[in-house]
C-alpha cells in the first residue's frame, strides 16, 4: 500500500502505550492495533483528529505517502 502508517513511531516518541492511547481516543485496542500495524483500509477524520490531539502531532506525522510502494489491490 502506498500510504504508510507511522503511528507506532509517534507513540514511541511520546512514550505512550496502545492501552493509554486507546483509552484517550475512545476506540478499541483491536481497532487501534489494526491502524498501528498498517492493516487498516480507512480512518475516520474524527479518529485521526483525536489521535493527533492526544499525541500532539499532525496527520502528516502519522500518514506518509510512499510513491515507490505499489498500491495493494
Amino acid at each position: 500500500m502506498s500510504i504508510k502508517v507511522n503511528l507506532d513511531v509517534i507513540m514511541a516518541k511520546r512514550k505512550m502505550t496502545l492501552t493509554e492511547l486507546s483509552e484517550k481516543v475512545g476506540i478499541t485496542m483491536a481497532n487501534l492495533s489494526i491502524l498501528k500495524t498498517g492493516k487498516a483500509k480507512a480512518i475516520r477524520f474524527s479518529t485521526l483528529e483525536s489521535i493527533c490531539q492526544n499525541l500532539d502531532c499532525q496527520p502528516g506525522d502519522i500518514l506518509v505517502y510512499d510513491p515507490d510502494d505499489p498500491p495493494s489491490s
